[in-house]
């Protein structure tokens, strides 16, 4: 019967910034395991199941915090998505053994039964190249395609890329899409988009959203993390109120996100009236 003590757990290790996530996914297809957590994600097969990234910290102290499941709800959310999906194996990335054990015990996972290092799989050119990148242009891989780390991640997507690795004669080639980004604590620069862009997505989600008749003031606060926004909206009489509103909230939070590649960190959604037909005031 399989629980979490019957998965079997390898680990990737290397310093920061040597390449780890970026050679993550080949690591793991050459060691047959679907399913990797790195940086506070639970990752299958370059989806992201469960988690939230630990490069949306604003602080490296909040980041290291993620990463090693700190968080009770944080842990929680990850451990009932293992318990879920039921792997019989799982590849931890860390910056070094300590980590990496960290990580397996706050989850509740077995000991570690094997060690695979970064100098095994890369050569010191590729090492320090990778460590001259991050130091010198603030990138960082995470080992899943931009459209999922888009939901999840509020700082600087720079682009994504496709990696082509042959395994061998008659065997299928590895490829898969990583996607480079800068942590939001990095200071490397920054980007703005209008407020009138996410009123606009918005204005589109209530056209969409049946229930919704137009909406009201809108308010966009910015903050370092993400914008907050609140929004008034004019329902269409006979709709479950609740219903719609929690239904207009989600997809516009999840098109906002899509679209800009930040993280919504609040989003109010208030009635302040409700639309009735001249055809039903007559009856």
């Amino acid at each position: 019967m399989w629980s979490l003590k019957s998965i079997k757990v390898y680990a990737f290790v290397g310093p920061s910034g040597t390449g780890k996530s970026y050679r993550a996914q080949y690591v793991a297809s050459e060691n047959n395991i679907s399913y990797i957590i790195d940086d506070g994600l639970f990752i299958k097969e370059s989806e992201v199941i469960a988690g939230s990234s630990a490069k949306k910290a604003p602080t490296k102290i909040e980041t290291v915090k993620k990463a090693l499941f700190q968080s009770e709800d944080e842990k929680a959310v990850v451990v009932t998505a293992i318990k879920k999906y039921k792997p019989e194996s799982i590849m931890i990335l860390g910056t070094s053994d300590n980590m990496v054990h960290k990580i397996a015990e706050n989850l509740g996972l077995p000991k570690i039964s094997k060690i695979i290092r970064i100098d095994e799989i890369a050569t010191e050119e590729e090492i320090q190249t990778a460590r001259r990148i991050r130091v010198t242009e603030g990138k960082h891989v995470i080992p899943v395609p931009t459209f999922e780390i888009k939901k999840d991640f509020s700082g600087y997507i720079l682009d994504p890329l496709q990696i082509f690795k042959s395994k061998g004669i008659g065997k299928d080639p590895y490829i898969t899409e990583k996607s480079i980004i800068r942590p939001t604590f990095s200071y490397m620069g920054n980007f703005t988009i209008s407020d009138s862009v996410f009123r606009q997505i918005i204005e589109y989600m209530a056209y969409k959203v049946q229930g919704i008749h137009k909406l009201g003031k809108m308010r966009i606060t910015k903050y370092e993390e993400g914008p907050s926004i609140y929004i008034e909206v004019i329902v269409e009489y006979g709709v479950n109120i609740l219903k719609t509103l929690t239904n207009f909230k989600e997809k516009c939070k999840k098109e906002i996100e899509n679209l800009t590649a930040m993280n919504i960190v609040h989003m109010d959604i208030v009635a302040k009236g409700i639309y009735v037909p001249e055809e039903k005031l007559e009856k």
